[in-house]
């Protein structure tokens, strides 16, 4: 009896396709070697199939392509499927509109999987959503029908389905130019909405999920900046009707989410859950990074716990993040431009700037096994746009490792990399070759996990 609730099963990694690792914001792979294609996801389970719908933006445009559907039966290495719902021209779906944010839910009752998106103009002008209908979890999708719920606006849109004896389907949608959030009830066949059940007024979010944890709903979502990363919050209640509490931070506000939008969260038992986000590039969608993350209540409240690697045992239901060795970068030997700066937000107080158009640093001894690792770069990103920066190990060919802005002031942001480093001691060197500034660098954290 699949059901978006069961999909906390639905875990995969984000490194190459057979890493045991999960790598958030490294790129993913499917079985065929293709970066996956499916942003703004979704994830469900049927029978011992994973599914994963999401949007296909490798043609890096917001105009519809696809809705993907990938299938795993380890959990980590996944296939690429048939297209679930392609575009048909003359309707609300053509190449000429926008589809986003799939969400499928399995219908007990009509034996039918249930697909909801957002569905809307090439100007976000339509604001509407989308249903379409399967037999099967990757379909293809008969495509019904998009309209405004309830004759409202509906953008950024997610499902929830609770854990009643009727699996009741609510639609959790930001509506009236953003400004409301709502959420709704569908109908027995999942394919209406029947009812207003809540509205949290003035509120800005997009971008939902709902975790139900101990009898208590909680609701994620994102405020209203576009493509751009803002600190996404949780909100509370004791019922879907509300009252809902006041928003609070489910990560340190400053880094914006890890410089991610949610866009699933599920419960894998009642110690944690799992956070899903999108790291939306705009100019290249397609090049969009997935970030997943633990959610745990140790605190009493949902937080994200920060991991540059992390892996899951489903069958002992625990996570556990990987342990590095860090490399402070000041402890490196600058060249050219590059000079030392001093803040407390840096590691150790110093970070080294003016890397790139001249300036480098080299951290020699750095250990490796003699085998391909995860590094972690720890940087500042000040600008409004993304930086990049090459690396090399032992003065080999240099990789480039794109570095998303981090806000204002030293805020510090963390990118992945695999590197083979040789046994023994290894020198890395960033910055160099290149002639555009690369991010300030705080300190480097090698991996043995793979």
């Amino acid at each position: 009896m699949p059901s978006i609730l069961q999909t906390f099963l639905a875990i995969g990694t984000f490194s190459v396709a057979y890493a045991a690792v999960i790598v958030p914001g490294a790129t993913w792979t499917d079985t065929s070697g293709n970066v996956i294609q499916a942003h703004g996801g979704g994830f469900l389970k049927s029978g011992s199939t994973y599914y994963w719908h999401g949007e296909d933006k490798v043609h890096n445009s917001g105009l519809f392509r696809a809705v993907s559907c990938y299938s795993s039966s380890d959990l980590v290495t996944w296939t690429r499927q048939n297209d679930a719902l392609t575009p048909i021209s003359g309707t609300s779906i053509s190449t000429s509109n926008i589809v986003e944010r799939p969400k499928v839910v399995f219908n007990q009752a009509n034996s039918e999987y249930v697909m909801w998106f957002h569905s809307d103009s090439s100007n976000y002008g339509a604001a509407q959503v989308g249903v379409a209908t399967a037999k099967a979890p990757c379909g293809p999708y008969t495509y019904r029908s998009s309209f405004q719920p309830l004759g409202a606006q509906s953008r950024d849109m997610g499902l929830f389905q609770d854990d009643d004896a009727t699996q009741t389907t609510y639609l959790l949608y930001a509506s009236d130019n953003n400004q409301n959030f709502k959420i709704s009830k569908l109908d027995a066949n999942y394919y209406n909405v029947v009812s207003q059940t809540s509205v949290i007024s003035a509120s800005t979010l997009e971008s939902p999920g709902i975790i139900k944890r101990s009898g208590i709903y909680y609701l994620f979502a994102s405020h209203t900046t576009g493509w751009d990363p803002n600190p996404n919050k949780f909100f509370t209640a004791s019922a879907l009707t509300g009252p809902w509490s006041a928003q609070a931070d489910i990560a340190p506000p400053v880094t914006r989410t890890y410089f991610s939008q949610n866009t699933f969260d599920i419960l894998v038992n009642n110690n944690f859950g799992i956070y899903m986000g999108d790291r939306w590039r705009p100019s290249l969608l397609g090049s969009s990074r997935y970030m997943w993350f633990p959610l745990t209540w140790s605190s009493g409240k949902p937080q994200i716990v920060q991991a540059d690697l992390w892996s899951l045992n489903l069958a002992a239901g625990t996570y556990s993040v990987a342990s590095g060795v860090t490399y402070e970068a000041e402890s490196g030997t600058i060249s050219g431009s590059a000079t030392t700066l001093s803040d407390g937000s840096f590691s150790g107080g110093r970070a080294i700037g003016y890397l790139g158009n001249g300036g480098s640093i080299t951290i020699n001894n750095v250990q490796g096994t003699g085998a391909a690792q995860w590094v972690a770069l720890y940087y500042a990103n000040g600008d409004s746009t993304w930086r990049n920066t090459t690396v090399s190990v032992n003065g080999g060919s240099q990789v480039l490792v794109d570095q998303p802005n981090t806000g204002g002031g030293h805020v510090i942001l963390s990118v992945p990399v695999k590197l083979t480093l040789r046994s023994g001691a290894n020198s890395l060197t960033f910055g160099s070759g290149q002639s555009n500034y690369a991010a300030d660098l705080d300190r480097i954290i090698v991996y043995t996990a793979t």
